[in-house]
């Protein structure tokens, strides 16, 4: 189920999906004689991708994923009582050339460093570096933990789940070892809502701790405002493999 979902979920995604209508739409108008159809299909996937190119409109998708949870800025209700944080990995590579830093991807690295973050204000507290390997790449937990201590975290801090793929399978990973027990829970903003519903699931008891918000509110207008870019297609992307993630596990009955 687990490959049969990886190898799926790329073909519902805004940019391929908008693609496959505009390559459908002109093989009907040039191999069949239902123009009409071709024209209007190859039209639509255009001006759908070119509107997703557009931060303004993809940011609206994601936005309510990544608002329904403020970053933790104040810990000082927490200390004494919460005693881990548990940082979910989002990506790595094998490239063994590269410094652990440079192998983590952008969303595992700013959830390792709002991890770290967190443990150092809270004393006593250890972290959960929880991520496995995905098509043979190495295991983000791993990568994470070499970071980690090449930052000066205290290796004795460290706890590492280096074998769950997905989120489901590191939910239940930290209902084993954590049991009911508060924790931190941190992970991409947009990640969070599926991330918090499938722990409440598996009967853990998270706090919120999103980082890596790529919605932002800035003031005023750029020129590049009016103008599509590969930033708004990331939102897009983002954001529809995101709902797509939510849907899958509420059909499932995993949230």
């Amino acid at each position: 189920m687990f490959f049969f979902k990886k190898l799926v979920a790329p073909f519902l995604m805004p940019v391929p999906f908008c693609l496959a209508l505009v390559l459908l739409g002109l093989a009907l108008v040039w191999f069949t004689r239902r123009q009409r159809a071709g024209k209007w299909l190859a039209t639509v996937g255009a001006l759908l991708l070119l509107l997703l190119g557009y931060g303004a409109a993809s940011g609206r998708l994601l936005a309510p994923l990544e608002r329904q949870h403020a970053p933790v800025t104040d810990v000082s209700a927490a200390a004494g009582r919460v005693r881990w944080v548990v940082v979910l990995g989002g990506g790595s590579s094998s490239d063994d050339k590269l410094p652990a830093g440079m192998r983590l991807s952008e969303a595992s690295l700013a959830r390792l460093v709002e991890g770290i973050r967190l443990q150092r204000q809270l004393p006593g507290s250890r972290l959960l570096l929880s991520g496995g390997s995905v098509f043979g790449s190495d295991p983000d937990a791993e990568t994470m933990r070499a970071l980690a201590e090449g930052l000066g975290v205290d290796p004795a801090a460290l706890d590492l789940d280096a074998v769950s793929p997905d989120t489901e399978t590191q939910a239940q990973v930290v209902r084993e070892r954590l049991g009911a027990e508060e924790f931190y829970l941190v992970t991409s903003a947009s990640h969070m809502p599926r991330s918090l519903a499938l722990f409440r699931k598996a009967g853990t008891n998270p706090i919120p701790a999103p980082t890596h918000f790529l919605t932002q509110e800035n003031k005023g207008i750029a020129p590049g405002n009016f103008f599509p870019a590969t930033g708004g297609l990331r939102l897009a992307e983002t954001a529809a493999y995101e709902y797509l993630g939510l849907a899958w596990a509420k059909i499932r009955g995993r949230v």
